[in-house]
């Protein structure tokens, strides 16, 4: 967006049109003052016009349209940057096992879950980002249903069905959801109690992936970092921590079990 803006207005429109960037952005609303670094630091990429300023810039430069239309540009990234590659490795999968230690999985959040997990993002996101990124985790999960030949795995770790994100009635709502979502025939959900929670099971979240064309993944995200690892030494090695997490979690009836109980103590 900000090389359109760069070529549209700032520079060319703006100043073929004699318009200061004080004039354009006091117009715009930004306040006495603060117009100049506001329009420069938009020209100069660092942030996002809004689409108050292309309307704004659009009359006053006399753009004919040209930057009202670029508030297209504008539309927020429905998954961040990272994420992209392994959300095209998911959708060609034909089996996804997923260890989650913190989290609700996001294939098994509910609305709430996932809104008051976004929702509280540092930095805060803007209401459109949060929208679209619900929206988007929401799309994500239609392919358990839409999809029954595919193999879905999950082990939870305890600790991730006992942090009340959102408060006692969001997770307790979620934690019904897990046990609706476990009753499907291709989808198993397993917890890892706290009490086995050693081995691999302490060392972040992971998720194992084989597409149609058999090709064989492993992802890992951090809080800043994601890695799509396809490389055969990576993958054994997450294999196999991930096989002896799932020796250690309790079976599917057991963790049903577990999950009504935590469900009940809310």
């Amino acid at each position: 967006m900000s090389g359109t803006f760069q070529t549209l207005s700032p520079s060319r429109s703006r100043a073929r049109a004699g318009i200061s960037r004080e004039a354009l952005g006091d117009e715009a609303g930004y306040g006495y003052g603060y117009g100049y670094e506001t329009i420069k630091s938009m020209e100069q990429g660092r942030r996002k016009p809004t689409v108050r300023l292309l309307e704004v810039a659009d009359e006053m430069c006399d753009a004919r349209g040209l930057l009202v239309a670029a508030q297209e540009y504008l539309k927020p990234e429905k998954f961040p940057a990272r994420t992209r590659e392994f959300m095209d490795a998911e959708d060609r999968a034909i089996a996804l096992y997923w260890y989650e230690a913190l989290l609700i999985p996001g294939l098994l959040q509910t609305e709430a879950y996932a809104r008051a997990l976004i929702g509280n993002h540092y930095p805060p996101l803007d209401e459109e980002t949060v929208q679209e990124r619900v929206a988007a985790r929401l799309e994500r999960q239609e392919k358990l249903t839409r999809r029954p030949t595919v193999a879905f795995g999950f082990v939870i770790y305890e600790a991730a069905l006992r942090t009340r994100v959102g408060g006692d009635e969001v997770m307790r709502e979620q934690l019904h959801h897990l046990l609706e979502m476990g009753e499907l025939r291709n989808v198993s959900v397993q917890v890892l109690p706290v009490e086995r929670g050693v081995s691999g099971g302490l060392s972040g979240p992971m998720v194992l992936l084989e597409t149609a064309e058999h090709e064989y993944y492993a992802y890992a995200e951090g809080q800043e970092t994601g890695a799509l690892y396809s490389d055969p030494e990576k993958i054994s090695a997450f294999t196999q921590r991930h096989g002896m997490i799932r020796m250690q979690a309790l079976s599917t009836e057991e963790s049903a079990r577990f999950i009504r109980k935590v469900a009940e103590e809310l």
